[in-house]
């Protein structure tokens, strides 16, 4: 005796359907025979834009996927801290498949070194005054590192980060903008305009020569006054 499937079953069977490596069901027969009878092409690999597109059953559980680095220019880190890892690893994962789907190269989570604070604290004033009772904190720490991405770029993942943040999970950002070139001498520019230096060249050559010719005169009256 054959059940006949639910309503809530069907979406997944035709999305199941849609998205399966074999040929769709309403090709025809004849055209099923024609392609058994030609050789099989090798299949290239799918791209991240064309697997953020299809509807992949679980493939959030598995790592994504790594971009190349072909400038090999840092522009954003990225530092995690939670007192619990596995909602840290999570955060950290879900951080590595967004980078990978906006097209950021970044590097897998870094386990950094855990901060442990320690407390003794006694159990009572009184009588169980020289009990003492020890408390311990742990800090875990991760980190991932963006290379070869445009700013807005890293601004939209970072700020989608921040509106999906883990409750109990902090993090903290630290990027680095490209400077324009030229980027020194607009500086300087800047800093000589706030000076405002509106004096005349021979006023100032003049007020040299003023203070040359008092130390001069300083010096000629040292020596006149040491005795001989």
């Amino acid at each position: 005796m054959l059940v006949r499937p639910t309503r809530l079953c069907l979406p997944v069977l035709a999305r199941c359907t849609r998205f399966s490596t074999g040929n769709p069901p309403h090709v025809i027969e004849s055209e099923k025979t024609s392609t058994k009878s030609q050789p099989e092409q090798p299949r290239s690999a799918l791209t991240e834009p064309e697997l953020a597109s299809m509807v992949i059953r679980g493939r959030a559980i598995y790592p994504p996927m790594t971009l190349p680095r072909p400038y090999n220019i840092p522009v954003a880190s990225l530092h995690f801290r939670s007192h619990h890892p596995f909602l840290l690893d999570m955060f950290a994962h879900f951080a590595e498949h967004a980078a990978s789907a906006l097209g950021i190269p970044a590097s897998r989570p870094v386990h950094l070194p855990t901060q442990r604070s320690m407390w003794t604290v006694i159990r009572g004033p009184f009588v169980h005054k020289k009990s003492q009772e020890n408390f311990e904190r742990r800090v875990h720490k991760r980190a991932i590192k963006a290379w070869d991405a445009d700013s807005e770029t890293v601004n939209m993942w970072i700020k989608y980060l921040r509106k999906h943040m883990m409750p109990g999970v902090g993090m903290r950002v630290t990027k680095w903008e490209r400077a324009p070139v030229g980027i020194g001498q607009q500086v300087f520019q800047r800093g000589m305009d706030k000076l405002r230096l509106d004096t005349d060249a021979a006023k100032v050559q003049a007020l040299a020569d003023k203070i040359v010719q008092q130390e001069l005169l300083a010096d000629d009256s040292e020596v006149a006054d040491k005795p001989s």
